[in-house]
């Protein structure tokens, strides 16, 4: 799927056009291509900081941006590789805690995608390498490394001794890809949605997971065992309690930790598997302090964000816009949960047409006041029908969001959700863009 980056910088922009012409060509799988564009570049791979590389259906992102936080709460210097972005590229490569310049954008870019024209690389690839080369020639304390899709195929699963690995929760998303027809791989699809996350092992390398429901635990167990990487399992091997505090215990003791700024509880859980990749590695130190400090001082958009003062918070009258980029039914058990005890609200919905929209909306249920569709920005997107089996609410479309907004009646709160894509337009829109 095209990615659509923009930016206003023309050098940037004659680059992000080059990628975003690339795709991933028919039949191709496999890291082949990805590792000969980065021999053809000196191996920037094999000569990283200690990196924290993570893997997971959901919170993924959250727990790169609890590690980055409290490694940079210790004093530490962070390079830290996330996606998708939001508004401009630039976020997906954060080089010692600042967004990536257009200017050495624009130049990894072009050195990566020359190097690679013969090869034709997908968008992934050029950005994983490009990644790497930046991560490698600036000096830093650590990296922290999000994969995109599943784990086996993806770009980053090049990366060779990683100080630590992690796994945050699993769930049904991307099916059409991760679920592929294969041999000699897992045929329940949690398990083997388990099984594509887990080979970010590395031989030696500590894998720390939360706890799964069977089969999907053992696949993990069972694809850890043949790479042979050491297994820190949530409930066995590391243990938190969560409630007016973060109660966290391992074998190394126990220790209380503060709740996260950022809402929702499954944050909490996020935060705690961040502090178990920390503890039970051996390459970088970080203190307790760090540690809560992290937790606290953690931000990361459009996971039930709450907007600040902005054009669009403006429109909606000062009501409550929370925003969100969920859109699988591990997401939408999260935003149920956090909304659970709390009045009613207005959906703002664009998702992708090869999403479930009842996702979303079964298990929001009784929490929604109205459905209002909006397009994902730049993406086939659902239609109105494509929403109306999944709730007994009237359902309507509009062309933006602003136009949504005006349309609702004056009393109750605002979700607006279903895609990373309709998030990023609305963080722009709001004039909140991430930094």
């Amino acid at each position: 799927m095209k990615d659509f980056a923009i930016s206003e910088n023309p050098r940037v922009q004659a680059q992000l056009d080059r990628l975003g012409a690339l795709s991933l060509p028919s039949g191709r799988l496999g890291l082949d291509t990805v590792r000969e564009l980065c021999r053809r570049l000196g191996d920037p791979q094999r000569s990283l900081p200690p990196v924290f590389h993570v893997a997971g259906t959901n919170g993924k992102g959250s727990t790169c941006t609890y590690l980055r936080a409290m490694l940079e709460a210790d004093g530490l210097t962070v390079h830290t590789a996330t996606k998708p972005h939001l508004v401009r590229y630039n976020e997906r490569i954060r080089i010692a805690g600042k967004l990536i310049e257009d200017e050495l954008l624009a130049s990894l870019l072009k050195e990566v995608l020359d190097a690679g024209q013969d090869l034709e690389p997908s968008f992934f690839e050029v950005t994983t390498v490009a990644t790497f080369l930046a991560f490698q020639r600036e000096k830093a304390d650590a990296c922290v490394i999000e994969t995109g899709l599943g784990g086996r195929l993806d770009a980053t699963n090049v990366l060779e001794g990683p100080a630590v690995c992690g796994i945050a929760t699993l769930g049904m998303d991307h099916e059409s890809f991760l679920l592929a027809p294969e041999e000699g791989v897992p045929t329940d699809p949690l398990a083997r949605i388990a099984f594509e996350k887990a080979s970010i092992a590395k031989p030696g390398v500590p894998l720390v997971t939360q706890a799964y429901p069977e089969p999907a635990m053992q696949s993990v167990l069972d694809t850890a065992a043949r790479i042979g990487a050491p297994v820190l399992v949530r409930g066995r091997d590391w243990h938190v309690q969560i409630g007016g505090s973060i109660h966290y215990r391992d074998g190394g003791g126990e220790l209380p930790l503060p709740l996260p700024a950022l809402a929702g509880a499954h944050q909490a859980e996020n935060a705690a598997l961040a502090v178990a990749m920390l503890r039970h590695q051996q390459m970088v130190d970080v203190s307790l302090h760090a540690m809560g400090k992290g937790i606290v001082d953690a931000r990361w958009p459009a996971r039930l964000q709450r907007l600040g003062h902005g054009p669009l918070t403006t429109l909606a009258g000062g009501r409550t816009v929370w925003l969100d980029g969920g859109h699988n039914p591990d997401a939408g058990r999260a935003i149920a949960r956090h909304l659970a005890g709390q009045p009613p609200v207005h959906l703002i919905m664009g998702m992708l047409a090869n999403k479930d929209p009842s996702a979303i909306l079964a298990p929001l249920g009784s929490h929604a006041l109205s459905v209002s569709v909006v397009p994902a920005p730049g993406h086939d997107a659902h239609r109105v029908e494509d929403f109306a089996p999944h709730t007994a609410l009237p359902v309507r479309s509009f062309a933006d969001v602003p136009s949504a907004i005006r349309a609702l009646p004056p009393e109750g709160d605002l979700l607006i959700v279903g895609s990373l894509y309709l998030a990023g337009e609305v963080l722009r829109l709001n004039e909140e863009v991430p930094d």
